[in-house]
């Protein structure tokens, strides 16, 4: 097959590769990797066995996030000379929840050409089998700290499209209550091994998150529907509700007053939730 565009100009390329089927990789990013005069990964081990695979011999740099602050200056005067450098990630595409954005933020700064090579993407992969909104907001890694991931959720939750992060099956498990409390009632797609062998594609409802079973290993891709239609609107919450929610917020959290409403009727939970937060900033 002819590879068109087999000479690159000088600068920073940015080059896409597999999330886990090596067959994914495009002919461009062989190419560019052929003729780099210097190659950044995360994890020398992972990029050898894709430049081995393809018979590419180049001169590898390990630069991670501990690192690449210490690589920059020395890149950069490579970058200056004229060069041509690539940096790739361990799977998928480089500063898109991995290292890279330091180095491409100095090569803007010094007008140095940055080029993308796009290839695999665990982000557009999800989207695309999950029958969601295509209008979706990518998150990445979500935050370690409960409170940050609540008042990430509570932001989210607000957006009428699909929500889309990465995580560890561990941490997912540990997750599932928070993701109740802000999405409930919309459906969920669980990604795991995107590509690899073990692939798998787990389609429930945030109501029934808590009885799937799903394997420990590897890493997620998790994506969020969009806002189902309420059958109410805010304006629409009867009195009896709210002076229901006005007395137990004297002496219950907002977790268990959601939960406690919404079992005697049927409520929107982001509706007493909001009710809830209102009455919290009046007093």
């Amino acid at each position: 097959m002819n590879v068109n565009n087999n000479k690159f100009k000088p600068g920073l390329y940015c080059v896409a590769t597999p999330i886990g089927n090596m067959g994914d990789i495009s002919f461009r990013a062989i190419k560019i990797l052929q003729q780099s005069d210097l190659i950044l990964c995360e994890d020398t081990r992972v990029t050898k066995k894709i430049l081995k695979k393809f018979e590419i011999i180049n001169k590898l740099v390990s630069n991670h996030k501990f690192n690449e602050n210490k690589n920059l200056e020395k890149v950069m005067q490579i970058l200056k000379n004229n060069k041509i450098v690539s940096i790739v990630s361990d799977a998928g595409t480089p500063t898109v929840s991995d290292p890279g954005k330091i180095l491409v933020k100095e090569c803007i700064k010094n007008q140095i050409d940055i080029f993308p090579i796009p290839g695999a993407s665990a982000v557009s992969a999800a989207i695309s089998v999950s029958g969601f909104s295509d209008n979706f907001y990518f998150c990445g890694f979500l935050p370690e700290k409960d409170n940050q991931i609540k008042k990430l959720f509570q932001n989210l939750s607000d957006l009428n499209g699909s929500i889309l992060f990465f995580i560890s099956p561990n941490k997912l498990i540990k997750r599932i209550e928070v993701i109740k409390e802000f999405f409930l009632n919309r459906d969920i797609l669980i990604c795991r091994e995107i590509t690899k062998y073990h692939e798998e594609y787990i389609r429930t409802s945030i109501n029934e998150l808590s009885n799937v079973n799903f394997s420990r290993k590897g890493e997620l891709t998790v994506v969020i529907s969009e806002t189902k239609k309420e059958k109410l609107s805010f304006k629409e919450l009867e009195e009896s509700d709210k002076k229901k929610i006005n007395k137990l917020i004297k002496i219950m959290s907002i977790k268990d007053i959601v939960k406690k409403v919404s079992e005697d009727r049927e409520i929107s939970k982001k509706l007493i939730y909001n009710y809830c937060l209102k009455i919290k900033n009046e007093n």
